[in-house]
């Protein structure tokens, strides 16, 4: 395997400049996130998956993107098609779980083939946040359901149809975030609950789907384990919660460092995710200095990082055969049964 460092960068924007092509030749992060900034067209696209893959020298190299469908969708019309949120499958799933999880499946295997054919390798989906009444509206639809077994089966349904199109998911946002009473993009939220509640509802989709290749945390305080850390920056929560209790076993990449419930400067905060334990850290905001700082501080992607690192781009595939349309069909219908558009 190419020798990567622990860190997933984003950039600025629609081609990558010489400037960023020489940072990443130098200081090679093991990914590249897009966001709307970035998106125009799938040639352009597939441009710069390769330009930052020939920078690496490996095309192991992943390419991410946030494509969930509903309100957090990079890839936009009219050149993409519009999803549906998460939510609408939960509701099907209440009265046809069969259904539901079908069309589940089919909205991912859908997006996977958008995604790939844009020469994007990663997906950061299923949400298998749990929201409860009054948490704030930074999860609210992209969260399944507000029952954590409806979210562990329609999750499952999403990671295996992503992958069937030859793509990676990303489990989120780990230890959980639903119950959250503010977006952490913003400041940091505490959440309030016991263990037993945390276990029972919380963690619950996330142990379901421990063996997931890939996973993003929450920036979240949890009190009942940390009282003073973030989750992202916990030592204990990373370990003892996210490693141990819920068990996962694929690689963790933080959430954006850059969001606002992380404190300090951006080097610091890089550290700080590493040191908790986190696998990769994830930078996404495109400014060069920023990036600078945030190569600056990170190690080399080995020991058990690597091995997980190595471990995800095994289950990437070729994508297995679909009916496109039958799919289209599969997610209008649950939408529509929703009162939902797709």
């Amino acid at each position: 395997m190419v020798n990567f460092n622990a860190f997933i960068s984003g950039f600025a924007g629609t081609s990558l400049s010489d400037q960023e092509r020489a940072f990443f030749a130098e200081t090679r992060p093991c990914g590249l996130i897009l966001f709307a900034r970035n998106c125009e067209s799938i040639p352009q696209l597939r441009k710069v998956a390769a330009d930052y893959r020939d920078s690496v020298e490996s095309d192991e190299a992943l390419v991410l993107i946030d494509q969930e469908g509903g309100r957090v969708q990079r890839l936009k019309p009219p050149r993409w098609r519009q999803m549906p949120p998460a939510r609408i499958y939960g509701d099907l799933y209440v009265f046809d779980p069969e259904a539901a999880r079908a069309a589940a499946f089919a909205s991912a295997r859908l997006i996977a083939d958008e995604l790939r054919n844009a020469g994007i390798t990663v997906n950061c989906t299923p949400v298998l946040d749990v929201p409860e009444a009054g948490a704030h509206d930074i999860i609210g639809d992209r969260a399944f359901s507000f029952d954590p077994d409806i979210v562990s089966d329609l999750g499952r349904a999403v990671v295996e149809g992503t992958l069937a199109g030859g793509v990676l998911p990303v489990i989120k946002h780990v230890p959980g975030h639903g119950r959250a009473r503010a977006d952490s993009h913003l400041a940091l939220p505490e959440i309030h609950a016991s263990p037993e509640e945390l276990i029972a509802v919380d963690f619950r989709p996330f142990m379901a789907l421990r063996h997931a290749p890939l996973a993003m945390t929450a920036h979240v305080l949890l009190p009942a384990f940390d009282e003073e850390r973030p989750a992202s920056v916990s030592p204990v929560i990373m370990s003892e919660v996210i490693r141990e209790l819920i068990g996962l076993t694929g690689l963790v990449m933080s959430d954006d460092i850059g969001m606002e419930a992380l404190g300090g400067p951006m080097a610091e905060r890089a550290a700080s995710v590493i040191a908790a334990g986190c696998d990769v850290a994830l930078h996404c905001s495109g400014k060069f200095d920023e990036m600078r700082e945030v190569a600056r501080v990170v190690p080399p992607l080995d020991g058990m990082s690597a091995e997980r690192f190595a471990s995800a781009i095994a289950e990437l595939g070729e994508p297995q055969a679909f009916d496109a349309d039958q799919a289209l069909s599969l997610v209008s219908e649950a939408a529509g049964r929703s009162g939902s558009v797709a």
